[in-house]
C-alpha cells in the first residue's frame, strides 16, 4: 500500500492511557513504572470488537507506531485504508511501551530488567479491555509485531496459549545460532575498548549518537539481560561468552536457547493448533538471517499440527512496516470469526 500525502484524517479514535504499574515499580534498571499506552478504536467500535497488541521492535516504543511519514503511513492510518478498501475487519489496537535502559525487554519477565510479560498480560490488557469494552476473551485477542515485537508475540503466545487466538510475527528473532551469535564480536570489541560491561554502558549512554556498532553491542547486552539474568554477575547479567577470549559459555548459551521460539515450538507448539491465525514472515535478504529461523519455526509448528501461514518476500529487515498490509487483514478477519471457528482464510 503506497503512502498518502497529506495523511488522511483518522475516522476512528486515538486514546492514551497512563498506567501506573505495580509490577514495574522498583524494577532493577530504574526504568519508569508510569507509562503511556496508546489505544486505537475503529469507527463503530462495540463490545464485539477484537483487541490486538502491536509490539514494537528493539529500541522502539508503542507510540512510535502512531508516527507516520508522507511515504510510510502510521499504523492506524494504514489500518483505516485497509478497512476502507474492505480488506480489514473492525479491530482495536493497543501499543504497549516495554522499553528498557538497554533498548528493550523482549516482553519477558527478567530479574535483571523487570516483569514486562506480567505488565502486558496482567495490567495493560485488563486496563484497556475494562476501559473500552473491547477484546475480553481469548477468541477476541491477538498479538502482532516485527523483529523483537514478533519474538514477543511468539513468546507470549507459546507461554500463554489460552489467552489469545491469533498471532502475526514479522521477521521475529528465531534460531538464535544465526540471529545473535554474529553480533557477539561487536560486544567483545566494546569490552576490549572500554574494559567492562559497566564502562561500556556508561559510554553508550553518554554517546551523543547511537551508531550501528553501539546498537549492535547493546543489543547483545539487552538479550543477555532477559535470557540469562544472574545476580552474581555485573549488572545482574551473565554474558554467553568469556569477555577475554570470546569462548562460548555453554551453560549460559543453553539458557538463551530455552527461549528460542524454534526450541519453544518444539515443546509447546501444539498448543497453538486451535488458533484462528498463526502468521509468520521474513525477508529473503534479512540482515540477521531470520528467514532461516522462520523456516525452522514453521516446520516445527506444522509438525505439531499447527496451521501456519508463512510468507517470504524480497527485502531485508529494516523499513518493512508495509508488511502489516498483509497481516492486518488476516488478523482482523480471523478475530472477527464466530467463537469456535477455525483458521482464517488466506
Amino acid at each position: 500500500m503506497a503512502g498518502c500525502y497529506p495523511a488522511p484524517m483518522l475516522r476512528g479514535e486515538l486514546h492514551t492511557r497512563v498506567l501506573e504499574s505495580d509490577v514495574l515499580r522498583g524494577n532493577p534498571l530504574g526504568d519508569p513504572h508510569i507509562r503511556e499506552v496508546p489505544v486505537y478504536l475503529p469507527p463503530g467500535c462495540n463490545d464485539d470488537t477484537p483487541l490486538v497488541a502491536v509490539l514494537a521492535g528493539f529500541t522502539g516504543v508503542g507510540a512510535g507506531a502512531l508516527r507516520g511519514t508522507p511515504w510510510d503511513l502510521s499504523f492506524p492510518a494504514r489500518y483505516e485504508q485497509l478497512l476502507e478498501n474492505g480488506r480489514a475487519a473492525p479491530c482495536a489496537f493497543l501499543f504497549p511501551d516495554a522499553f528498557t535502559r538497554f533498548g528493550g525487554s523482549q516482553y519477558m519477565n527478567s530479574a535483571a530488567t523487570g516483569r514486562y510479560e506480567d505488565y502486558l498480560l496482567g495490567e495493560v490488557f485488563p486496563d484497556v479491555e475494562q476501559t473500552f469494552n473491547v477484546g475480553g476473551s481469548a477468541d477476541r485477542r491477538g498479538l502482532m509485531g516485527r523483529s523483537s515485537g514478533g519474538f514477543g508475540a511468539l513468546h507470549v503466545a507459546l507461554r500463554h496459549p489460552d489467552r489469545f487466538r491469533a498471532i502475526a510475527a514479522h521477521s521475529a528473532d528465531c534460531y538464535f545460532e544465526l540471529a545473535y551469535k554474529p553480533d557477539f564480536p561487536r560486544m567483545l570489541a566494546m569490552l576490549d575498548q572500554y574494559g567492562s560491561v559497566m564502562e561500556f554502558l556508561d559510554a553508550f549512554e553518554q554517546a551523543p549518537k547511537k551508531t550501528t556498532p553501539l546498537i549492535l553491542a547493546i543489543n547483545v547486552l539487552a538479550m543477555a539481560a532477559v535470557y540469562s539474568p544472574d545476580d552474581e554477575e555485573p549488572l545482574g547479567i551473565a554474558l554467553p561468552f568469556e569477555a577475554r577470549t570470546g569462548r562460548l559459555r555453554e551453560n549460559i548459551w543453553d539458557r538463551w536457547l530455552e527461549h528460542d521460539p524454534v526450541e519453544m515450538a518444539s515443546i509447546h507448539g501444539a498448543q497453538l493448533a486451535d488458533y484462528k491465525l498463526v502468521y509468520v514472515d521474513a525477508g529473503l535478504r534479512d540482515e540477521y538471517h531470520l528467514q532461516y529461523g522462520a523456516r525452522q519455526l514453521v516446520d516445527m509448528l506444522r509438525d505439531s499440527g499447527v496451521e501456519v501461514q508463512h510468507e517470504e518476500y524480497d527485502d531485508g529487515h529494516m523499513g518493512t512496516s508495509y508488511r502489516y498490509d498483509r497481516s492486518i487483514p488476516l488478523m482482523s478477519q480471523a478475530l472477527s470469526l464466530p467463537v469456535g471457528s477455525g483458521s482464517s482464510p488466506s
